[in-house]
């Protein structure tokens, strides 16, 4: 079963590409006009274990948003798109990371159904090129486009790098876990519903 996907997405603002391979060993080459969310997007390949591409261009001449919601859009249409109907996943997956003094806490659902949660308070306005206000917008759009359940918690954390860096790593470890076959219901769908 090879769990790949290709998406492609233009619009009057944005032009975004994302190939992924779920079963991959966290190869990766990303490519978008903020750097910030390059480096987030790095980690998040590599400790996922996801093969991921990332091509985007966009209106960052008007702002950041446009560019890094999209990519959320796509990168969750692809996840979405990879898992198919979802037989033999493990469906649900959580991490605690901690990230020097921050520790975050995620736990995700591919329920095929959209819910969001976000706690992190940001001191500051940007890190880098990324504005603090979208690292939430990016992951609500990345939950509604793979119609998970998504819930991100920093409890504690005192430098914003950190902070994120700590949402992004937890995420990608949650939804490897989320995504890894259970060997004991390979095939099988997770729920009594019989599809997801």
């Amino acid at each position: 079963m090879k769990r790949k996907a290709i998406i492609e997405r233009k619009t009057n603002e944005t032009d975004i590409g994302v190939s992924l391979n779920i079963d991959g060993t966290g190869e990766r080459k990303i490519d978008t006009p903020v750097g910030f969310l390059n480096h987030m997007l790095d980690l998040f390949s590599k400790h996922g274990l996801f093969d991921l591409e990332i091509k985007a261009t966009g209106d960052t001449y008007i702002d950041e948003h446009h560019t890094v919601e999209d990519i959320g859009i796509v990168l969750g249409e692809a996840f979405a798109r990879a898992l198919g109907d979802k037989k033999g996943i493990n469906r649900y997956g959580f991490f605690i990371l901690p990230m020097d003094e921050a520790l975050a806490t995620v736990a995700i659902d591919f329920a095929g159904r959209y819910s969001f949660r976000f706690e992190c308070d940001f001191k500051r306005e940007k890190v880098g090129d990324l504005p603090t206000e979208l690292v939430k917008h990016f992951w609500d759009s990345f939950a509604q486009n793979a119609k998970v359940n998504l819930f991100i918690k920093v409890e504690y954390g005192e430098n914003e790098h950190h902070k994120i860096e700590a949402i992004f790593k937890a995420t990608a470890r949650a939804i490897r876990m989320a995504c890894e076959l259970d060997q004991r219901a390979k095939d099988q769908i997770p729920s009594t519903k019989g599809k997801l």
